[in-house]
């Protein structure tokens, strides 16, 4: 007979199989819920939670009375998943999107086509009616995000002075670039828990850091006299068919810039459109040899070394020889008994080279270096720049004569502003300012410290100086076309070659004129700097009218009158 196994054996041994596979199920579960519990927990809420930034208001930059040259207002990030936008409405969509947001169909189609990710960025700096406006449309997927945009009230008002901010919210240029850490602040977040399609599950806790927003900086520019600058310049860009110009005006008893143009300016709301040389502040950046503007230097030089006075007496030809080379008067003239006065009145070459002769090279160097040439101005000016000042050492025969009258050394416009504010301060230098002060976290104004001073030279040599150069504004100087009725002026033309980088030589003319009013109670200075003008060169001719007008402007804008008193007589010829 066949035998059959016992059922009971089978049976047990499925039963210790079972029990085996189940005590496997449950070791498993006592580590998941039991040991591991707190992991997977972990794991899970990391799966959930995302954080979000919060970003923080950008300052706001204003003009010294407070009028906003920048400003942040709220915007949007508006962006889709294409994932979730079904094919048959994809027309439709890109058409409501296209024309809410000012971009072409064909643009927002091809994104809109892109499923293989799940979000595409359509456009930032969407004004908060327009998101509000395309999310009632009921386009798939769509979400607007909570940012700021950057706007420039003035427009091209001190744009380069100013700069612009990029899509990533850091400054680009200017006072955005050079202050972007305390204009910026500092970005919150935000931890949230989302469910699968991205939407923030109800009633789930969250962790918030808050933002803290950018400080406010107040510039010492005058919103309304920077606007005149800029006009005066520009016109006379376009008159005289110059590359470019330059006008600033400065305090003279503290050195805050009250006005910084250039013209053409960058207009900071289309900046993307201008080339990448637009973006240069030439007041701060540009370097150019300044011509006769920097005889005052010589000058003064010779009056502090006590080797001449106003009234030294030189026998002056319309030339000189200076080791290889012959050097010119712009005029040719007969030889002619001047004073020293007259010699920088009629901005004579050659009377200036036999001054700096009395000093030699290694004292005029010195005083060059300590009116600031060859240093950087400090005092937060961004971009301004060094110029260039050889070590007299290293002077040609022939440089040792140019340099006295401007060419052979290079500076900016803000460097040679400085140095009449030097003059028209009795003498001493004050490192330019150009920012007022700023906002503390509580919304308080904080003044900026006030710029370095040094002396340069005696109050006496800069009384000297001022009476030389209103002569030089008087009726026998070459800037006479600064003059202002009722008004005592003392400024000085320059009339340089322009070394052109791009052609490796001397090409066109640097036209300026610098001076400031009133010459008995200095106030304000003024320069204007004109580059390769091309209907005609001469300072007097150019710069100076610009001189005029915006000095004019200024001194009314800030109600500066006139003193009532009249130039001293002076001693202009040899034998008066």
């Amino acid at each position: 007979m066949l035998r059959l196994g016992s059922p009971r054996r089978r049976i047990n041994i499925g039963l210790i199989g079972m029990t085996f596979i189940l005590s496997i199920f449950a070791g498993r579960l006592i580590q998941m819920q039991g040991l591991d519990s707190k992991v997977y927990e972990a794991a899970a809420a990391d799966q959930r939670q995302h954080t979000e930034e919060i970003p923080a208001k950008r300052g706001s930059i204003t003009d010294a009375k407070g009028h906003e040259l920048a400003v942040t207002v709220e915007a949007r990030e508006v962006s889709v998943d294409p994932t979730k936008v079904p094919p048959p409405v994809r027309a439709k969509a890109a058409a409501i999107l296209a024309a809410q947001l000012g971009k072409s169909e064909q643009e927002i189609a091809a994104k809109l086509a892109r499923t293989d990710t799940r979000y595409q960025l359509l456009a930032r700096d969407v004004d908060p009616v327009v998101a509000t406006r395309l999310l009632q449309a009921r386009v798939p997927a769509l979400s607007a995000k909570k940012t700021y945009r950057r706007l420039y009230p003035a427009g091209d008002l001190a744009g380069t002075l100013i700069g612009f901010v990029g899509d990533d919210g850091d400054g680009l240029g200017g006072i955005e670039q050079a202050k972007n850490k305390l204009l910026a602040g500092h970005d919150g977040e935000q931890r949230v828990e989302t469910g699968r399609d991205g939407q923030r599950i109800p009633m789930t806790s969250s962790q918030r850091t808050a933002p803290v927003n950018g400080q406010d900086i107040r510039l010492t520019i005058d919103r309304d006299i920077q606007w005149a600058a800029q006009k005066s310049v520009t016109e006379q860009v376009r008159k005289s068919g110059a590359d470019s110009g330059t006008v600033i005006v400065m305090d003279v008893q503290t050195a805050q810039i009250i006005a910084m143009a250039n013209g053409p300016e960058l207009d900071l709301n289309n900046w993307r459109k201008a080339p990448a040389t637009a973006y240069v502040n030439k007041a701060a950046a540009d370097v150019f040899e300044p011509g006769s503007t920097n005889k005052v230097i010589t000058a003064a030089a010779a009056l502090e070394a006590r080797e001449v006075t106003p009234d030294t007496v030189f026998q002056v030809p319309d030339n000189i020889r200076c080791a290889d080379r012959v050097l010119r008067d712009a005029h040719a003239h007969k030889a002619e008994t001047m004073t020293f006065r007259q010699a920088m009145a009629q901005s004579s070459n050659v009377g200036t080279i036999m001054a700096a002769r009395k000093i030699g090279s290694e004292r005029l160097y010195e005083m060059l270096k300590a009116f600031g040439f060859g240093s950087k101005p400090g005092g937060g000016v961004p971009g301004a720049e060094a110029g260039l000042l050889p070590n007299y050492k290293n002077w040609s025969g022939s440089q040792s004569c140019t340099v006295s009258y401007g060419q052979g050394v290079s500076v900016t416009a803000l460097q040679m502003a400085s140095v009449y504010q030097t003059i028209a301060n009795g003498g001493v230098k004050i490192e330019p300012q150009i920012i007022a002060g700023t906002t503390d976290g509580s919304g308080r104004f904080v003044p900026a410290p006030a710029g370095k001073q040094t002396r340069v030279v005696s109050t006496t040599t800069a009384k000297e100086i001022t009476t030389m150069l209103e002569s030089a504004v008087g009726a026998e100087g070459t800037g006479q076309a600064a003059a202002i009725d009722g008004y005592r002026v003392a400024g000085k033309t320059g009339t340089a070659n322009r070394y052109d980088a791009k052609l490796g030589r001397y090409e066109g003319y640097t036209a300026s004129f610098v001076g400031f009013a009133p010459a008995d109670k200095p106030r304000l200075v003024v320069l204007s700097v004109l580059q390769n003008p091309r209907n005609g060169h001469f300072g007097g001719q150019l710069a100076a009218p610009v001189f005029k007008d915006v000095m004019t402007f200024a001194i009314k804008s800030k109600k500066i009158p006139p003193t009532g008193s009249v130039a001293p007589p002076v001693r202009m010829r040899a034998g008066q």
